[in-house]
């Protein structure tokens, strides 16, 4: 699976790793994903969910109900 969070859609970013003597080399910020498991009280199942930190702080925030319904919106299988 993609290293990309299903509620915000952080994906890895590229960049440069810069030596001391100021050379320049690609690298990759990767996101700071997690595997989490949620349930889901209207539906009494558990959902496995990719998430970065900041996915987990907006379900904590929004509930994981509204959070749900607006990703089955986008078309994601739950």
């Amino acid at each position: 699976m993609a290293r990309v969070c299903q509620v915000t859609g952080k994906v890895p970013v590229s960049g440069h790793r810069v030596s001391h003597s100021n050379i320049k080399s690609k690298r990759r910020f990767l996101p700071n994903l997690q595997t989490k498991r949620f349930f889901l009280a209207e539906e009494d199942k558990w959902i496995t969910l990719k998430l970065s930190t900041e996915g987990i702080r907006t379900i904590n925030k929004r509930g994981l109900s509204v959070v749900v319904k607006e990703l089955r919106a986008q078309g994601e299988k739950i």
